[in-house]
C-alpha cells in the first residue's frame, strides 16, 4: 500500500495508537480524518491540520452522520481504520461485570461492524480500497483480567477473516492490525515496562502497511509470541503466567 497518497478515516483516533497513526500518515502525505467522541480533542487535532469528525461507534445514528460528513468532504476516501475500542478489567465473580462486558462488545465488536457496514457501499462502488481492522494480541493469547476484551478482539479477528473472503475480487482489501501491549502514556510505561513505545509501534506498523503486497495481518515483532502461541506449544504456559495478574483483583 502506498501510504503517501491515501485518504484515510481513523475511527477512534483521538488518542493513543490512532492519533499517532494519523500524524504519521499525514506527515507521509496522506489525507487523514480522525473520528471520535471527544470534541475538545477533535478541536486540538484539527489545529494540527488533520481532518476531524464527531463519531461514536456505539451509536448507529452517529456512525451514519459521520459517514455522510466524511464522504461529503472526502469523496476519494479509500481507507477506513476501525481503531475505536475500550480495554477494561472485569471480575467475572461480580455479577455487576455484565455492564462492563456489554460496553466492551458494543464498542469493540459492534462498533467495528457498524463502521465497516457504513463505508462498504462506498468502497465497493469505487472498486478499490482498504479496511484496516484492529484486533489484539490478547485475542490470540488471553489476558484473564480482561475476558470480554479478549473475546471481542478474537471476534474482530474472525470477522476480519470472513469479511476478507466475502470481499475477495471486489478490489476492497481487508488488513488486520494486531497490537501487542503498547504504552501510550507515562503511566502505562510504568505499569508495564515491557509495553512497546507507541511511536516505535506505529513506525513498525506503517513499514508493514507500506509493503507490496500488504500482509493480511500486521504483526510487529513483539506480538509474534501472542499470535503463534498455540502453534508453538507455549499457549498453556503463557496463559498460566498471565493468570497471575488475577491476584490483583479485590478479594483474590
Amino acid at each position: 500500500m502506498d501510504i503517501t497518497s491515501r485518504t484515510v478515516l481513523i475511527a477512534g483516533g483521538t488518542a493513543g495508537i490512532g492519533l499517532e497513526m494519523a500524524r504519521r500518515l499525514t506527515a507521509a502525505g496522506s489525507s487523514v480524518v480522525v473520528g471520535g467522541r471527544r470534541v475538545d480533542r477533535l478541536t486540538d487535532i484539527a489545529a494540527e491540520g488533520i481532518g476531524t469528525v464527531e463519531l461514536d461507534v456505539s451509536d448507529p445514528a452517529s456512525v451514519e452522520r459521520a459517514r455522510d460528513s466524511v464522504l461529503a468532504s472526502f469523496p476519494d476516501l479509500d481507507t477506513v481504520v476501525t481503531m475505536a475500542g475500550v480495554q477494561l478489567i472485569e471480575d467475572v465473580r461480580d455479577p455487576g461485570h455484565i455492564a462492563t462486558a456489554e460496553q466492551i462488545v458494543q464498542t469493540n465488536l459492534l462498533g467495528t461492524i457498524r463502521v465497516i457496514d457504513a463505508f462498504t457501499p462506498h468502497l465497493l462502488a469505487r472498486g478499490t480500497g482498504t479496511f484496516v481492522t484492529v484486533s489484539s494480541g490478547i485475542g490470540f493469547l488471553p489476558f484473564p483480567l480482561m475476558p470480554t476484551y479478549g473475546a471481542s478482539k478474537a471476534a474482530v479477528h474472525a470477522y476480519s477473516e470472513s469479511l476478507r473472503a466475502q470481499l475477495d475480487g471486489t478490489g476492497v482489501d481487508v488488513v488486520e492490525l494486531v497490537p501487542p501491549a503498547v504504552a501510550t502514556s507515562e503511566d502505562q510505561r510504568r505499569a508495564n515496562p515491557a509495553a512497546l513505545d507507541v511511536g516505535d509501534f506505529v513506525e513498525e506498523v506503517l513499514t508493514l502497511l507500506a509493503a507490496d503486497p500488504t500482509p493480511h495481518e500486521l504483526l510487529v515483532g513483539s506480538v509474534q509470541t501472542h499470535r503463534w502461541a498455540e502453534r508453538d506449544g507455549t499457549y498453556d504456559e503463557l496463559v498460566a503466567q498471565r493468570s497471575k495478574a488475577l491476584a490483583s483483583l479485590p478479594g483474590r
